[in-house]
């Protein structure tokens, strides 16, 4: 009797298994950490978490969210174990992998496309007149402080690290470098939206330098989704939930606007008690492409960029890429791959 009842005890833990499975929710029941940043280019991470896709998918594993001023913050905390999976630009990334031989983290989607900028004074009318100037970046490293000292290089500028050189590079948090600017203690900034709007409609910048024209079809990565290697290969299941989150978070992106970028504000409101003025959010939004593919070959071109400013040692960037969840997930769907 006690082994039929163990039979049936059996079957109905693989049933309540199965059906777990179908209902699509992680299985796993650790918390997941992640991290995301204060930027209109993060928004479909504000969608997931303000709106409840991720904590929907991830069912009883607990959600924990981190916020970060720009990349190489939040891959520090990935190298302590201290954080699971963020949203983050390309650079971080390419020196994450970089840093620790391939093995740290992989990229599993994309996110955002677009929306930053060269925004400079009055008097800054080309880039001959840079020379003699300030300009900000969000972090040393950082994907906007790689493009700018690239940038400025192919113009026939010298920069260096410490900020000397023909124009002088002063790595700042983006909100610092919306006063400075206000001030006119730095001349210009190389940031992402919605501070490249910020700077124009509050201190009276302008657009020297749309990144979008110098890509390919005006599309380069700006943020996408990177996880510790270690915690997907323990955890596959609760990124497979984030990921199917995202995805519904991208579709609400592309959804109802006014209501997408109310969501957005309303969250990012929460995180900082700045909601972004209506004018602002129409502008910025505009500049941007919210998207699960990672745009892989703008990847490879920024890590070109960054080995030719000094900030990266060559990289074989083979491996950075883990797109099988997420493709399995939109196949299942009925949606086309994406490719690394």
């Amino acid at each position: 009797m006690g082994n039929k009842r163990l039979g049936l005890l059996s079957v109905l833990v693989l049933t309540l298994t199965v059906l777990a499975g179908c209902n699509g929710q992680a299985e796993d029941d650790v918390p997941l950490r992640l991290g995301y940043f204060p930027n209109l280019t993060h928004a479909p991470a504000f969608v997931g978490v303000s709106e409840g896709y991720f904590q929907d998918e991830l069912g009883e594993a607990e959600l924990q969210t981190f916020n970060f001023n720009a990349g190489p913050e939040a891959v520090e905390a990935l190298f302590s174990s201290a954080l699971d999976m963020s949203f983050i630009g390309p650079n971080p990334a390419i020196n994450a992998f970089a840093e620790s031989d391939g093995e740290a983290i992989r990229i599993v989607a994309g996110t955002t496309s677009g929306g930053a900028f060269l925004v400079a004074r009055d008097g800054i009318e080309a880039p001959s007149d840079l020379a003699g100037t300030k300009i900000s970046t969000p972090q040393l490293g950082n994907t906007q402080d790689v493009a700018l000292r690239w940038w400025l290089e192919e113009q026939g500028f010298t920069t260096t690290l410490e900020g000397g050189g023909d124009v002088e590079i002063l790595p700042q948090a983006n909100a610092q470098i919306l006063e400075t600017f206000i001030s006119g203690e730095i001349d210009g900034a190389w940031v992402p939206e919605p501070w490249a709007t910020r700077m124009q409609l509050e201190g009276g910048g302008h657009v020297l330098v749309d990144e979008a024209d110098l890509w390919e079809n005006g599309q380069f990565v700006t943020t996408h989704l990177i996880v510790r290697t270690e915690f997907m290969e323990q955890h596959p299941n609760e990124v497979s939930a984030v990921l199917r989150g995202l995805v519904d978070a991208v579709d609400f992106l592309h959804g109802d606007a006014a209501t997408a970028k109310q969501a957005f504000n309303d969250h990012l409101a929460e995180l900082t008690a700045k909601p972004l003025p209506q004018e602002t959010l129409e502008a910025a939004w505009e500049n941007l492409e919210f998207t699960v593919d990672p745009i892989a070959s703008s990847l490879r071109v920024s890590a070109e960029h960054a080995e030719a400013v000094g900030l990266l040692d060559p990289v074989d960037l083979d491996g950075i890429y883990s797109l099988d969840l997420l493709n399995g997930y939109l196949v299942e769907a009925g949606r086309d791959e994406v490719s690394s």
